[in-house]
């Protein structure tokens, strides 16, 4: 029986995951024959830190996910620099941007998403590009362009206060340049944070360098001077980087006749409208997530190497809880769940501290006596605990305001304070569902480097925010070896 023809089409982070997941249930090539086309023309990377490619504390080969040997090695069919023209769903083959074909048998889409352009005047050029002096901020690319433009000490501006436009405003602030946030809502990231929490947020980004004109939209774009607003106001600058969201590349689903809305139709096979078709990541829209993150990704992309492969035809992807943390220098911020619901709503227990002087804000809600929802602003120790009962839907202990400060919780629940202290079932990478004894096994193992730690267990390839925690576990085991 000839293997299962396979291809992906899409090489971001989701498309390189499922290659990855694919591989490891079937590492001969066997089942399944993976051809992955990626339309940039360099190897997976981790889109989620181009924030600190951007600040200088990370380089480009620090964030790639795969090293050129990666394909032959994987026995993967990889065409770089390449995208899809037309699916051919009656053919079952995919004409491709290079004149070449490829068929198939299932098909992954896996496209991602695209930058969205404010409609601001003078922003996009006759041929409906960036104008000059004006970089999106989704690629390697864009953060070579941004680097290229961006003098040290330069004033810039960032379209857009939400996740990724604070990250980028906060490394371009720790490379020197003056920067100032432009963003139409009245708080930053307004999708995870509620007013006060971006107040606060604003407050601490505030103190590192960085200005906000919030509540105003951008009206002109001034090549080489900068934005003028809609309320009259200038900002100065010399280059501006858009960051004001993206929105799920669905042209090729759209072009075959798949249904799509927002983003790609999938169920819990993450089948689109055509069986053999599935999508997943950014451009997919599933019930059960929200696009634009991470650990959704990782989690489909499980769900489906098991269905491609025949590992379990059982799997399905039922969503995934939303945990958002900001990647940004000298902050430390988790929001998930429910984070809008207000103090008065009398069907739930909302508990709020706010100390801005100090940059910390905490939100809790409480329904039957598990949290369902929280924002914490600059108080780690909580955040830790919090998000573990979370997750683990464990009750809350009765003083609510104790887990709020993060102190007098259950011996359990505490945060501990030595690598040696945390049990073997504490999960250090909430991205890859990695425990502190899975790294200890590949230590063991022979794995004993975090750059090994990292490759054989995948910890700190999602979001990265665990990162100082995998460095540690290292550390310590390396002292106790």
């Amino acid at each position: 029986m000839s293997a299962r023809r396979v291809v992906v089409l899409g090489y971001g982070m989701a498309g390189a995951r499922l290659a990855e997941e694919i591989r490891h249930r079937d590492p001969e090539g066997e089942r399944v024959a993976l051809t992955v086309l990626g339309d940039e023309p360099q190897h997976a990377y981790n889109r989620v830190l181009l924030s600190a490619v951007v600040a200088g504390t990370m380089s480009q080969d620090t964030v790639r996910l795969h090293d050129p040997d990666w394909a032959t090695r994987n026995r993967v069919d990889l065409r770089l620099g390449v995208s899809a023209m037309a699916i051919d769903r009656a053919r079952r083959r995919v004409d491709l941007s290079d004149g070449s074909e490829v068929d198939y048998d299932a098909l992954v889409l896996a496209t991602g998403a695209a930058p969205w352009l404010p409609p601001v005047e003078g922003l996009r050029a006759e041929d409906g590009a960036l104008a000059p002096g004006a970089v999106a901020f989704r690629t390697l690319e864009d953060c070579e362009r941004i680097l290229d433009a961006a003098a040290v000490g330069a004033p810039v501006a960032v379209l857009g206060g939400g996740l990724l436009g604070l990250e980028a405003a906060r490394g371009l602030a720790g490379r020197g340049n003056l920067v100032t946030v432009v963003h139409p809502v009245g708080h930053v990231m307004e999708r995870q944070l509620d007013p006060e929490a971006g107040r606060v947020l604003a407050g601490t980004l505030g103190a590192s360098g960085i200005d906000f004109r919030l509540g105003v939209t951008a009206a002109r774009y001034l090549p080489g001077d900068g934005l003028k607003l809609a309320d009259g106001s200038h900002v100065q600058a010399d280059l501006v980087v858009v960051s004001a969201g993206v929105r799920p590349e669905i042209g090729p689903a759209q072009g075959a006749g798949l249904a799509v809305d927002r983003g790609v139709l999938v169920d819990d096979a993450l089948r689109t409208s055509d069986g053999r078709i599935h999508a997943i990541g950014d451009c997919a829209q599933h019930p059960g997530t929200v696009s634009g993150l991470v650990q959704p990704a990782w989690e489909q992309a499980a769900v489906l190497a098991d269905l491609l492969t025949g590992t379990d035809t059982a799997s399905r992807y039922r969503g995934t809880a939303v945990l958002t943390r900001l990647k940004a220098r000298g902050v430390d911020l988790a929001s998930f769940g429910e984070t809008q619901t207000e103090v008065t709503d009398p069907q739930a227990e909302v508990l709020c501290l706010t100390d801005p002087a100090r940059g910390r804000y905490a939100k809790l809600v409480v329904r039957e006596g598990k949290a369902t929802g929280g924002i914490l602003l600059g108080v780690p120790d909580a955040a830790a605990t919090v998000v573990q009962l979370y997750e683990r839907g464990v009750p809350l202990p009765e003083d609510r305001l104790a887990v709020l400060l993060g102190r007098a919780l259950p011996a359990a629940a505490t945060p501990a304070t030595s690598p040696a202290d945390l049990p073997a079932s504490a999960v250090v990478c909430r991205c890859n569902s990695v425990s502190k004894g899975k790294l200890v096994e590949a230590w063991r193992s022979g794995a004993t480097s975090v750059s090994e730690l990292v490759t054989t267990t995948r910890a700190s390839t999602g979001c990265g925010s665990c990162r100082d925690a995998v460095c540690g576990i290292a550390d310590w085991l390396a002292a106790s070896s």
